[in-house]
């Protein structure tokens, strides 16, 4: 398990014209509901010769929270980390995450950028127009564009990017930095904000962003134990 080398400039290319394809597909229009309410994050396990494995879990509930289904995925990295190129290096694992959930998610909140993203193709927009699911990307830092900092708790400043609004900074929390909720695919800018306020409960994340990195990071601690072979 080799660390994957960085992509050369025509791998570069590649990645942004299926960028491009993916941003060409993503519906900013509301064709969502909230019967199977899912999320998903990744972790990283790291070998001894520099490779990694993503590590990925997704949890589906319905709209009361109550628990439907876990599910996981794990797959070799095949690139290294790079800003704007996230959705080829932890995707594959969480879309196979996702599919194994044993109910399909009708809203699915994702670890990562929607279109706020330079190309408007972050994971959150890969994963929906991949599997077409709507899904609602959470962050936690800004990755492109400028916003006036909420000051209080339940504020949230909209997220601009090139004139145009692609999501909000959303201050979730007391003492914790804000939280950015952009669309991803089949779901409204105004209603990705409703969504992860909706969700919202003692943590700082949307319940179901915080339970999927939950279920990611423990099934890296089985993995590690030797609990779960791979």
């Amino acid at each position: 398990m080799a660390s994957p080398p960085a992509p050369s400039p025509e791998e570069r290319r590649r990645l942004y014209s299926l960028q491009d394809e993916i941003a060409s597909g993503v519906v900013l229009v509301d064709r969502f509901s909230e019967k199977v309410v899912a999320g998903v994050d990744q972790a990283f396990i790291s070998g001894k010769d520099g490779g990694e494995m993503v590590v990925s879990g997704a949890v589906a509930f319905d709209p009361s929270l109550s628990l439907i289904s876990k599910s996981w995925g794990l797959l070799e990295t095949t690139l290294p980390y790079l800003p704007g190129l996230l959705s080829f290096r932890e995707g594959p694992a969480a879309v196979e995450a996702v599919k194994r959930l044993a109910t399909s998610p009708t809203i699915l909140f994702v670890d990562g950028c929607g279109v706020n993203h330079p190309r408007k193709a972050g994971l959150a927009s890969h994963i929906g127009v991949s599997l077409d699911v709507p899904t609602v990307g959470v962050s936690k830092n800004v990755l492109c564009g400028t916003f006036d900092p909420p000051r209080q708790v339940g504020e949230a400043s909209p997220l601009l990017y090139e004139g145009e609004e692609v999501g909000y900074v959303l201050f979730s929390k007391k003492r914790c930095r804000p939280i950015v909720v952009a669309p991803g695919h089949r779901v409204s800018v105004e209603s990705a904000l409703d969504l992860a306020r909706r969700y919202l409960r003692d943590h700082k994340l949307p319940e179901p962003c915080f339970a999927a990195h939950q279920q990611a990071n423990e099934v890296k601690s089985r993995i590690l134990s030797g609990e779960f072979s791979f």
